[in-house]
């Protein structure tokens, strides 16, 4: 894919979309199409081998040599939406919201939750899918397009540094960390500094993107705004992918990390027969499509999907079934 810097191709999606905050989904997800599915995005079980995972006021209890072999002892897992509702006994459904499944108080923090059988929920991300889970839906739109090889990818420009930035302070910090204390209060002092920073002339930081594509025309909806790239969206259905897209992370690789890319938040071809968009705040990415489609994708169990109406409300407190 490459980066383009004339967005006009995004008008058909703007005028699609309703105006923000109606409460459905169509603050995002276009208008107009024959089905939509929501893919449900796995959250994260940890239990360990032979006990509850202990709650957090038992962990700060703790010794620290007692969180160390703790460490050693927890087995993360994906866990789907329906294995997460099994163990909280609610409900399931295709408008199911993550914070009523887990039984989050008022005021509570659904993102981290304890079940009754004694294992910690993690709460699905958002805005993003994992690099083999877009590849498996993707494989899914390629075979629905008249042109699988032509069609756009958009990022939103707010996530991992992707983009750089005029300022003080790095678009992101690789920070190493050090047993001898005079290096680490070093280290301290050169990422908290606020008082030179004052002084010193905004310079360049650099992000994972060029300077140029940083600072050039941006895809514009309500809220958001995204980089565009163009090229073939049936790359997309490759189980490597994120190896040959212009945003790989490289220098996360240059510190150690694998290698890795952002998921597309908008992708469609260029005979617009589909969108799939993985909008920042939702935990599930929507298709929008051929009924054909929607159906091949609910009906993949690599996958958590289900067929939703338009108009569909998934905002936070949408979820009339596990109030």
């Amino acid at each position: 894919m490459q980066w383009i810097s004339d967005t006009s191709a995004d008008d058909w999606l703007r005028d699609r979309l309703d105006d923000p905050w109606k409460a459905t989904m169509h603050d995002v997800v276009p208008h107009g199409f024959p089905a939509y599915a929501r893919i449900l995005h796995p959250g994260i079980a940890r239990s360990l081998p032979d006990r509850p995972v202990p709650s957090y006021e038992e962990y700060e209890r703790m010794s620290e040599a007692e969180h160390l072999s703790l460490r050693d002892q927890y087995v993360d897992e994906p866990a789907t939406w329906a294995e997460t509702a099994s163990a909280f006994g609610t409900t399931l459904h295709p408008l199911a919201q993550w914070q009523r499944i887990v039984r989050t108080p008022i005021d509570g923090d659904w993102n981290l939750r304890l079940s009754p059988d004694g294992r910690e929920f993690t709460a699905p991300m958002e805005g993003e899918i994992a690099p083999e889970m877009l590849s498996i839906i993707a494989g899914h739109l390629t075979t629905h397009t008249t042109t699988p090889d032509a069609g756009f990818a958009a990022l939103w420009e707010g996530r991992g540094g992707l983009v750089g930035h005029m300022g003080h302070s790095p678009t992101r910090l690789f920070i190493p960390f050090s047993d001898d204390p005079n290096h680490q209060a070093m280290l301290d002092r050169s990422i908290h500094d606020p008082l030179n920073n004052a002084f010193r002339k905004p310079t360049w930081q650099e992000g994972i993107l060029s300077r140029e594509i940083s600072e050039g025309p941006r895809f514009r909806l309500p809220g958001r705004d995204h980089v565009l790239f163009r090229g073939a969206v049936s790359d997309f259905a490759r189980a490597d992918w994120v190896l040959d897209v212009p945003w790989r992370d490289r220098p996360g690789e240059e510190h150690g990390f694998p290698p890795s890319a952002q998921s597309p938040t908008i992708l469609w071809p260029d005979d617009h027969a589909w969108v799939m968009v993985s909008e920042i705040d939702y935990d599930s990415t929507i298709v929008a499509g051929p009924a054909e489609l929607v159906a091949a994708i609910c009906a993949d169990e690599r996958l958590e999907a289900f067929p939703i109406p338009e108009n569909a409300d998934l905002t936070w407190d949408a979820d009339e079934v596990n109030r």
